[in-house]
């Protein structure tokens, strides 16, 4: 096999681990995710004290680890499905041990900065995850444990900022970082000893050039955001960080379409369910963590402010617990709304419930519980939303590229979760009332950040209707036509196979690969290959890289409809049976597809005329000459209207037809001698 495609080594059963005990240790995963972001939050007043630092600096604590975990989550998800998910989940939480080591040790504000921004790393652990359950865990079992892993953000930012006050307030600033160690050191144990090493894999070369590009792009983008506040958002250093944004996506967007194996997949990601779920997860991600930044800062607000409740950080966060909880228990219902109504309904409630929630937040402003029950709420809402994402992704990407297209989206809600920030920031410092000669945020502040946290989960809404929906196939008789091209080491299927779906996926999994080539053996790139069983269901489906290599992760060994195509050329199909692993196709499409006819004159083919396709708007498209029999062949361009035109071998005549164009092959003919006076060429 190739060495770029998909491997898979089979997972002795008698290795094999109960799945619920897999479930709980990358749930738990899941939970140091959360608890990097809030580990500092209750600490930030006093840190400009403790570190000898101003206010502003401090922010660098929290700043650090948000550049760290956008850099790193596509990468490090992008190198799961190279080298192995377990693999990256221990040198993501090697990395987050290594740096709570550092900042407890360092004792001073740079190192601190840095041991956070080694913090930053855990954030890939969740996209990982979640593609080692779609990997190891029978299909009925991965919706709710997807569910339960989303749900772990909520548990463990809850639980973090009363943890972290209590732990500061009894034993110290450091304990709390000697704490974070100590959990990732088990947790790597356990991730060693139970979860089993994902057994897809694709080979291939690591897109080092699009990994800095975006990296920096990133980094720019999100220190624009999250430092406009105090910078100003006017100021040229936030300009100039915007203005390298656009300069460096301008470099990385066409050097990802020309890679062969980019570090983003943007054909895949424009798919339709794709990006809009990606578009749908930054405004539930800006909704969502609008909840976060203001609920405890309107609980801390002092009494003086005409609405506060001067509530000590501990108790503001501890009034958080209910909202973490609620999430895990909400967790079983989203993974059955999945099940009945599909992922999509799931985001479409979810969103729903968020708008819903902030909408009641602006006015259950009087009493602790209401503000209580307000977030909790709100946690709902998350927690049905985020549920369905990272389903819709994996059911509409190539199964081997499941960890960095859930990277990709987390990385979006990133973005969404760093606006929020900016914007809370904002709106808290534009809307203030004066007491006593100190500026504090007024009540129309949180109820301004309320509505536009409303607005977003309706924009979420919005976009999410427009997701198609998933049409799972009914078992019903095969039926597949067997197509024409040459197939090397697979033999034609003889016999019905039946679909498994109940074991774990890694139990009976194969990879199958080979290369696109055209009728010259010359490879076709971007060519995309699909598979699917012999009643309609899709099982996995890639793209071939510059080389026209792909590869494609089956369910089992059986009968599989497999569909080729590629832009220009005729689409190829045919049933097929796969063994094992060890099945290597080339799939051969011979056809292209064209715009062709004959020129005659008076009846007689015209050799050596012109042929030349132009658009409306007058850009030239292609052009040919006539050959033997007056025939001409031109490329079939991409759909639509075109001026189809023809000069005769003299060049005294001259022939224009407009054209539509589609997806097949379109034949034109002319005759030059009827024409009018009125298109012969001028002497």
């Amino acid at each position: 096999m190739p060495s770029h495609l998909a491997t898979r080594t089979p997972t002795p059963e008698k290795t094999r681990k109960p799945t619920g005990l897999i479930v709980t240790i990358l749930c738990l995963c899941g939970t140091v995710v959360a608890l990097q972001q809030t580990l500092v939050v209750p600490l930030l007043p006093d840190f400009p004290k403790i570190l000898n630092t101003s206010a502003d600096d401090v922010s660098w604590l929290v700043t650090a680890t948000l550049l760290t975990s956008a850099v790193a989550t596509p990468i490090v998800s992008r190198l799961a499905d190279m080298y192995g998910k377990r693999r990256m989940m221990i040198v993501a939480m090697a990395m987050m041990v290594a740096g709570s080591v550092i900042a407890a040790l360092g004792g001073s504000f740079l190192w601190l900065v840095v041991g956070r921004s080694f913090q930053g790393f855990a954030a890939s652990l969740i996209p990982v995850g979640i593609s080692i359950m779609r990997d190891e865990l029978p299909r009925e079992k991965v919706a709710s444990a997807v569910a339960l892993m989303s749900a772990t953000l909520g548990i463990g930012s809850a639980l973090g900022l009363p943890m972290s006050g209590i732990i500061y307030e009894q034993f110290g600033w450091e304990a709390i970082f000697w704490v974070s160690a100590a959990v990732g050191v088990l947790l790597i144990a356990a991730v060693l000893s139970i979860v089993p090493e994902s057994a897809v894999r694709t080979r291939g070369k690591f897109d080092v050039v699009g990994a800095l590009l975006l990296s920096v792009a990133l980094t720019s983008l999100l220190l624009a955001i999250s430092k406009g506040g105090s910078w100003g958002w006017g100021s040229e250093p936030v300009i100039l960080l915007f203005l390298g944004t656009a300069v460096v996506l301008a470099f990385w967007f066409p050097y990802e379409l020309r890679a062969s194996q980019p570090m983003v997949d943007l054909r895949t990601s424009a798919r339709r369910p794709v990006l809009l779920t990606n578009i749908a997860s930054v405004l539930v991600g800006f909704s969502m963590y609008a909840n976060m930044l203001s609920t405890t800062q309107q609980l801390q607000m002092p009494k003086i402010s005409g609405y506060g409740f001067e509530l000590s950080v501990v108790v503001a966060g501890l009034c958080m617990v209910p909202s973490g909880l609620a999430m895990v228990a909400l967790a079983p219902v989203s993974a059955a709304i999945t099940k009945r109504f599909g992922a999509k309904a799931t985001l479409i409630v979810g969103a729903s419930v968020l708008a819903g929630a902030y909408v009641a937040r602006v006015f259950l402003t009087d009493a602790v519980w209401m503000v209580i029950v307000g977030a909790t709420v709100v946690s709902m809402g998350t927690a049905i939303a985020y549920a369905a994402m990272p389903t819709l992704i994996m059911r509409s990407v190539p199964i081997t590229e499941t960890a960095s297209a859930n990277g990709l989206n987390s990385l979006l809600r990133a973005v969404g979760t760093s606006t929020a920030s900016a914007t809370v920031a904002a709106v808290l410092t534009a809307v203030t009332i004066h007491v006593g000669g100190v500026a504090l945020p007024s009540l129309d502040a949180f109820k301004d950040i309320f509505w536009y946290a409303a607005v977003a989960a309706l924009l979420a809404i919005g976009v999410s209707v427009f997701i198609p929906k998933f049409h799972p196939a009914a078992a019903a008789p095969a039926a597949a036509a067997v197509g024409t091209g040459t197939v090397p080491a697979v033999r034609p299927a003889t016999a019905a196979e039946p679909i498994t779906s109940s074991s774990a996926a890694s139990d009976t999994e194969i990879v199958v690969g080979g290369t696109v080539v055209r009728a010259d053996l010359r490879p076709l790139r971007h060519a995309v290959v699909s598979a699917h069983h012999t009643n309609g269901e899709p099982a996995d489906w890639s793209r071939a890289d510059n080389d026209g290599k792909y590869s494609m992760v089956l369910p089992s060994p059986g009968r599989y409809l497999v569909v080729s195509s590629a832009d220009g050329w005729s689409p190829h199909s045919q049933v097929l049976e796969f063994a094992d692993s060890s099945s290597v196709q080339q799939i051969r499409l011979s056809q292209r597809l064209t715009l062709s006819g004959t020129v005659q004159s008076a009846g007689a083919p015209a050799e050596g005329a012109l042929v030349a396709l132009t658009r409306h708007s007058g850009e030239s498209v292609s052009w040919a000459h006539t050959g033997t029999g007056g025939r001409y062949q031109l490329p079939l361009p991409a759909a639509g209207g075109y001026i189809l035109t023809v000069l005769d071998p003299a060049g005294s005549q001259a022939q224009a037809r407009p054209v539509v164009v589609g997806a097949q092959s379109a034949v034109v003919d002319f005759d030059t001698a009827d024409v009018h006076d009125a298109d012969r060429v001028a002497p």
